[in-house]
C-alpha cells in the first residue's frame, strides 16, 4: 500500500498539472539540463580547473566578450592542427584508442571537387559500407539522431550566431515561446559574444558545429579533437560552465572514426537530419525563398512518423524569414515541436512516481504530450534568475534535469 507521504505527493502533483492549464503557455522557459553534460561527467576533467574534495574553490570565468575572454580562444576561422589542441584532449584521444574505441580500418577522406564530397583511398572504398558508414552518403551510424519522434519537429539551427540574421531569430524564438538548439559556430560566437549571450539567456539550447566549419572527415584525429574541444570550451567559459551533450558536423560530414572520436572523448551525440530545407543557398543559390518555404509548407503537411528533423540556417534574413513565416503551420498541422535534446533527453527517475503517468490520467491536466511535462518539471526546478527553487524536494526527484 502506498504510504500517506506517497498519497499526499500524488495528490499535490495532480493539483500542479491542473495549474499547468492555466500557465503553460506564460513563462519563457528557463534552462534544463538536457543540453549538457551534468557536473560529475568525466568530460569535465578535460576542461578547466573542477572543484573537488581537495579544492573546493570552483572556476571563475572572465566577462564574455572581455579582453580576457577572447585571449583564451583561437583566432576566428583558424585552421586548427594536431598543436591547437590541448595536451588534455590528445591525452584523452590516445587512451580511448589504446582502448580499442577508436576504429583503425577508416582512412582520412579526401575531398572530391567533382562530387562534392569526401572519398576514401582514391574512390576504392566504399563510403556507405559498414567500415566507413559517412553520412555525407546517407549511412545512418547506430548512435546517430536523424528522425524525431513520431509526429515531432526538431527545431534547430546551423552556422550562428551571425550579427544580420539572429537578432530577428531569437526575438522570434522568444515571442513564440519557442526552444531551439543552435549549433554554433565557434569562431561565430568569439566574434558575437552578446549574440550568444541573447540566445543562451533567452533558455535556448547550445550546441557544438565546431571551431572553424571544416569537412571533418577529412582532417586528422587530433584536428578533429581540436575542431570539437575549442567549440566546448568557448561555450563552457561563456555559460558558466556547461559542456554541450550534441554536435552537428559541418556538412553533415561524419564516417566512423570522427563518430567514434566525438563520443568517446567528449561524450557527444551526433545530430544529423532527414530534411534539408536548402535554406542555406539563399540569397544568392538556385533555391529561392519561395522553394525553401514550399519545403517547409510540404513536411509540415505530410506524415508524422518519422518526426521531423529538418536542416535549418540561421545564415542570413531569408533563411530565418523562411522558418518564421512557415512556424504556425507546425501546430496548425498538428506537430509539437521541440529543441532537440528536448527530444531525447529527461523524464522522471528511476525508482519515483511517473509523472507522466500521473497527469495524464487526469484529461483537464493540458499535458498532450509526455515531453510538455517534461518542460513543466523544468519550470519547477528553476527560478527566473536561474537557480534553484525553493520546493517540496520528493518533487524535485521525479524530474531528470
Amino acid at each position: 500500500m502506498l504510504s500517506n507521504s506517497i498519497i499526499l505527493l500524488i495528490l499535490s502533483l495532480q493539483s500542479a498539472c491542473l495549474a499547468h492549464v492555466h500557465h503553460h503557455h506564460s513563462t519563457r522557459k528557463i534552462h534544463g539540463q538536457n543540453w549538457y553534460h551534468p557536473s560529475d561527467h568525466d568530460v569535465h576533467q578535460l576542461f578547466g580547473r573542477q572543484a573537488s574534495s581537495t579544492n573546493s574553490k570552483a572556476e571563475v570565468f572572465p566577462k564574455v566578450g572581455s579582453k580576457e575572454w577572447k585571449a583564451l580562444f583561437p583566432a576566428p576561422f583558424e585552421t586548427l592542427t594536431k598543436d591547437a589542441a590541448k595536451p588534455a584532449w590528445i591525452e584523452a584521444l590516445n587512451e580511448v584508442k589504446a582502448q580499442g574505441l577508436i576504429p583503425t580500418n577508416v582512412p582520412i577522406g579526401k575531398f572530391n571537387e567533382t562530387s562534392g564530397y569526401p572519398e576514401y583511398n582514391g574512390g576504392q572504398l566504399d563510403p556507405k559500407g559498414d567500415v566507413v558508414c559517412s553520412a555525407s552518403y546517407f549511412c545512418r551510424g547506430p548512435d546517430d539522431v536523424w528522425d524525431a519522434p513520431e509526429g515531432h519537429v526538431g527545431i534547430s539551427f546551423d552556422d550562428g550566431p551571425l550579427p544580420d540574421s539572429s537578432p530577428l531569430l531569437y526575438s522570434f524564438l522568444k515571442s513564440q515561446n519557442q526552444t531551439a538548439t543552435h549549433f554554433f559556430i565557434g569562431s561565430n560566437i568569439l566574434q558575437n559574444p552578446d549574440l550568444f549571450l541573447e540566445a543562451f539567456e533567452n533558455g535556448d539550447d547550445m550546441a557544438c558545429h565546431t571551431w572553424s566549419h571544416p569537412y571533418m572527415t577529412t582532417i586528422s584525429d587530433e584536428a578533429v579533437v581540436a575542431e570539437l574541444g575549442w567549440l566546448l570550451e568557448i561555450v563552457r567559459v561563456s555559460s558558466g560552465g556547461r559542456i554541450p551533450r550534441y554536435w552537428r558536423p559541418p556538412y553533415g560530414d561524419v564516417d566512423n572514426r570522427v563518430r567514434a572520436i566525438a563520443k568517446h572523448v567528449f561524450g557527444l551525440t551526433t545530430v544529423i537530419w532527414n530534411h534539408d530545407s536548402l535554406d542555406w543557398e539563399l540569397p544568392e543559390g538556385p533555391v529561392t525563398s519561395a522553394g525553401v518555404h514550399q519545403n517547409y509548407t510540404t513536411w509540415y503537411s505530410g506524415p508524422k512518423a518519422p518526426g521531423l528533423v529538418i536542416l535549418s540556417h540561421e545564415l542570413t534574413t531569408q533563411s530565418v524569414q523562411a522558418f518564421i513565416d512557415t512556424y504556425p503551420l507546425i501546430a496548425k498541422n498538428g506537430w509539437i515541436a521541440r529543441s532537440i535534446p528536448d527530444l531525447f533527453g529527461g523524464g522522471p527517475r528511476p525508482g519515483y512516481p511517473s509523472l507522466e503517468r500521473i497527469c495524464r490520467r487526469d484529461s483537464k491536466s493540458g499535458f498532450h504530450d509526455p515531453l510538455d511535462l517534461h518542460q513543466y518539471c523544468r519550470r519547477w526546478k528553476y527560478g527566473a534568475d536561474n537557480r534553484v527553487a525553493e520546493f517540496n524536494g520528493e518533487f524535485d526527484s521525479n524530474c531528470e534535469w
